[in-house]
């Protein structure tokens, strides 16, 4: 076997930028976009200060999570341990941006698909050691077998006290470092200043620097590091939505079939059509999403079955045709019919709107995302949201009083049960600083306004408006709380995935 990777001795690294320079010329990286890069941390207060570096790039993991939630193989192992990619099959989706928990990823401006360091795998075809390596002056860049006890790198890192970046998320990560500023390999411990040395930090890091605890008694800060945006922005929160609401109105009404309860033209017409189109928005925001959307059937051509991305599509096209199955059983009325789709579809349903706990889980870089609570609650928000659109059609419909009663009592039940997760999940310890950090922020933070009030308020009182229409009374009423927690949600999950985004990597 062999297992290529760096040792980066930073007690010789001068921070004179020739990695990064060679890299750049070497890989034909565009101005902005760097695939290696020299991070600079500094500690104390004038004139007791000390500058220290860190070369920072794709750590070749033994067990790489971006190769896991890939969604067409355009990441890939080669035998020898390094990990590369295939621009031909990237669609864009920038969920490895999300996986990787050292922030070696980004979209290339030019091809607008997924690249990294590859450790210059043209150049080891060839025997060439990478341009990083070649160029450093002062020999800090090490490269080879680190399974082969004889390569200089394998000796070097048997006979040193190394560190490696991250080492919780137990990727396996085969970048190594020697005489490391601990402030400068963790990424939540040097805060940016309003200021770099040589310019000014990107918008996202002086917005979240803030957030991040440091270390009051070094008073580390950075003071030169790479820009990294959020990858996911607004179409992912609204996909959240878009699929909850479909999901769980279709879910709802099969339910309630299932119970023998009739919700008339509602369950019959309006919860498969709402499903369709909740179904059918979810996979345009998706495509839109992409940085190569006219790729996107790569992931039904070229499918990496280990990616919650091609599953959770899977799982949205037999939604799709099922919910157009029972808006056709059910103009038929083919009740037979309608109880066997019932049966299947719950299961769907349910992994329709809770699929994107299995995605979220791949996505390793972002801790506040790997909640186990994550699938079970895309599951209670399903049905909230899906029984409010419910009771909002209900207002043009006359539905008995049990009927109403129903979609009320659903709606009360999962919006305290909403409540209840959320009141578990930042009130409980989280497992990494990141992930505490991260809460923290959606509830003290930045985001506490649109938590409180945008998030939890509306969802309060839409449970409070569906427990006084408990008996299917004050139907104007519950039909308001439907239209509050449609809001509500929306406006937790953008906290929710914007928080995650936050915490830096690098």
């Amino acid at each position: 076997m062999t297992r290529y990777g760096f040792a980066i001795d930073q007690r010789t690294c001068i921070g004179c930028h020739a990695c990064t320079v060679a890299c750049k010329t070497e890989n034909d990286v565009p101005v902005g976009q760097f695939r290696t890069w020299v991070k600079y941390v500094d500690t104390g207060t004038f004139p007791d200060t000390t500058r220290s570096f860190g070369v920072m790039r794709c750590n070749h993991c033994t067990d790489a999570p971006c190769l896991k939630i890939c969604p067409t193989k355009a990441l890939y192992k080669r035998d020898d341990g390094i990990v590369d990619f295939d621009g031909d099959r990237c669609i864009g989706c920038k969920s490895c941006m999300q996986a990787c928990p050292y922030d070696a990823i980004y979209i290339d401006a030019r091809t607008n698909t997924a690249a990294k360091c590859n450790l210059c795998a043209h150049r080891v075809d060839n025997d060439l050691e990478p341009a990083c390596v070649v160029v450093c002056p002062t020999h800090s860049i090490w490269v080879g077998d680190l399974d082969d006890p004889t390569s200089g790198i394998a000796r070097l890192v048997a006979t040193n006290e190394t560190a490696v970046r991250s080492p919780e998320q137990d990727t396996g990560p085969n970048v190594f470092y020697l005489g490391a500023d601990r402030a400068v390999l963790d990424p939540l411990a040097a805060p940016v200043d309003d200021t770099y040395i040589w310019a000014k930090p990107d918008a996202h890091r002086l917005e979240t620097a803030g957030d991040l605890p440091g270390d009051p008694t070094t008073q580390a800060r950075t003071t030169l590091n790479t820009a990294h945006p959020r990858p996911w922005g607004w179409r992912v929160t609204t996909y959240l939505w878009t699929k909850a609401v479909g999901a769980g109105a279709l879910a709802v009404a099969a339910l309630a079939w299932l119970l023998g309860i009739d919700l008339g033209v509602v369950g019959s017409i309006v919860a498969p059509v709402i499903g369709m189109v909740g179904a059918a928005a979810t996979g345009a925001l998706l495509v839109w999403d992409l940085k190569r959307p006219e790729r996107f059937l790569y992931i039904f051509l070229k499918s990496n079955w280990t990616s919650w991305l091609v599953i959770g599509a899977y799982i949205l096209v037999l939604f799709s045709g099922g919910a157009l199955l029972w808006l056709g059983a059910a103009v038929l009325e083919l009740d037979v019919a309608l109880t066997v789709l019932a049966w299947v579809g719950l299961p769907v349903a349910a992994m329709v709107a809770g699929y994107t706990g299995f995605l979220f889980g791949q996505a390793e870089g972002r801790d506040l995302w790997q909640t186990p609570l994550l699938f079970w609650h895309l599951l209670v928000q399903a049905a909230m949201v899906g029984s409010g659109a419910l009771l909002v059609a209900s207002l043009v419909v006359d539905l008995p009083a049990d009927s109403q009663a129903f979609l009320a009592r659903t709606l009360a039940v999962s919006a305290i049960a909403h409540l209840l997760v959320l009141l578990i999940e930042y009130t409980s310890k989280h497992a990494s600083r990141q992930a505490a950090t991260a809460a923290h922020v959606i509830v003290a933070g930045r985001y506490a306004r649109l938590f409180w009030l945008g998030g939890v308020v509306p969802v309060v009182l839409a449970a409070a408006a569906a427990l006084a229409g408990w008996g299917g009374e004050a139907v104007g009423l519950v039909a308001v709380a439907g239209l509050l927690v449609q809001g509500g949600l929306l406006a937790y999950e953008s906290a929710f995935v914007r928080a995650g985004q936050d915490m830096p990597l690098s």
